[in-house]
């Protein structure tokens, strides 16, 4: 029984584990930011070539529309 405590107290102890969890968890922290970052770039850049598109094939006549 005092084995079962002592690998107990060891476990607590030691901080080689926390450390990761909270690296791994910064690390998806950041994944999720620089997905939602470039999704709503893109999306935004999308919008501006399309306008683009559309003032060009408005500009010049007989251009096919975007």
């Amino acid at each position: 029984m005092n084995n079962y405590f002592a690998a107990i107290a060891g476990f607590i102890v030691r901080e080689k584990g926390v450390t990761s969890i909270e690296y791994a968890l910064i690390g998806a922290l950041i994944a999720v930011v620089c997905v939602v970052s470039v999704t709503a770039t893109g999306s935004n850049v999308n919008n501006l070539w399309t306008i683009v598109c559309n003032e060009v094939s408005t500009a010049i006549s007989g251009a096919p529309a975007c």
